[in-house]
């Protein structure tokens, strides 16, 4: 595993300071990083173009939080480039590395001690007056709510075509397995391991006591339908990116059957490993496990 890439949190000085010492690192092991031109610029190195860098690298180390993982995600989508993440950011599902474990783990993925988890993407398709507005892909969630302080919509959803119900609430989230421990665990939904292939649809703030967080399989499509008046809708994509929804907007959410994000997983780092870490969940304090 010679051909290293890395993308980096430019805003984030602890980032770029990171950013620094991993390449001297790599210059000391004789495992230079290719960066893009971006990041070369900020970092004063040679730097490649983006087909070039897509085309040659065949793993990226990110230096961010998941924000940026995510970013990374979308700029390597369709490729076979797998992403490990050094966490500079908050809790840090995707982007799990800390900092101090950095050349280590570094030393690992060198030695090949590591496997490749496959993550699945949302594949969701955007149409007005049955027309396609947008397509695009998500690694965490699509969420559609409204753009106005407090205002209630009413979002019919579809489950492959067939009417499920009329759901009165200030959004919805479909959520990919990685997603479930981001926005969608804020909103009651269940953790759901990554290599899962499911969907979870999860209400935000529900105007009903029978909604409840719904998963779906791989051979499902969800439909979501903005039903009455308002036109302050919004859809976004990861959090990052977001696009307009009028009323009676069809939104079509599946798992692609294409595309998929690799990443990397390093010995002793298992996700529920990583969610007992992060979460401190079944921690009690002053009890030892040996």
């Amino acid at each position: 595993m010679k051909n290293l890439g890395m993308i980096v949190n430019l805003r984030k000085p602890e980032a770029v300071n990171m950013a620094r010492r991993l390449l001297q690192w790599g210059n000391d092991n004789n495992c230079p990083f290719m960066l893009p031109h971006q990041e070369a610029s900020a970092l004063t190195t040679a730097g490649f173009d983006n087909e070039q860098w897509l085309h040659t690298v065949k793993l990226a180390i990110v230096v961010g939080g998941d924000g940026t993982f995510l970013r990374a995600a979308r700029y390597v989508m369709g490729t076979d480039i797998i992403l490990h993440g050094i966490n500079l950011g908050h809790l840090g599902f995707l982007a799990s590395s800390r900092p101090e474990d950095a050349e280590h783990d570094l030393d690992n993925i060198l030695n090949d001690n590591f496997e490749v988890l496959e993550r699945r993407v949302l594949n969701c398709t955007l149409l007005h007056d049955e027309s396609t507005s947008h397509k695009m892909y998500a690694l965490n969630d699509i969420v559609l709510s409204s753009n106005a302080i407090a205002r209630l919509l009413q979002v019919e959803i579809q489950f492959n075509d067939k009417f499920f119900c009329v759901l009165p609430a200030d959004g919805v989230i479909v959520s990919t397995p990685t997603g479930s421990t981001a926005y969608a665990l804020s909103a009651g939904g269940p953790i759901i391991p990554p290599h899962m292939n499911a969907m979870l649809l999860a209400p935000l703030c529900a105007h009903t006591l029978y909604s409840r967080p719904l998963m779906a399989s791989d051979d499902d499509t969800m439909t979501l339908i903005p039903r009455g008046v308002s036109r302050d809708l919004i859809l976004t994509q990861d959090g990052q990116l977001a696009y307009e929804v009028f009323p009676n907007d069809r939104i079509e959410i599946k798992l692609s059957r294409t595309k998929k994000i690799r990443t990397v997983n390093l010995p002793g780092k298992h996700f529920l490993d990583i969610v007992r870490e992060k979460l401190g969940w079944g921690l009690l304090k002053g009890f030892k496990i040996d």
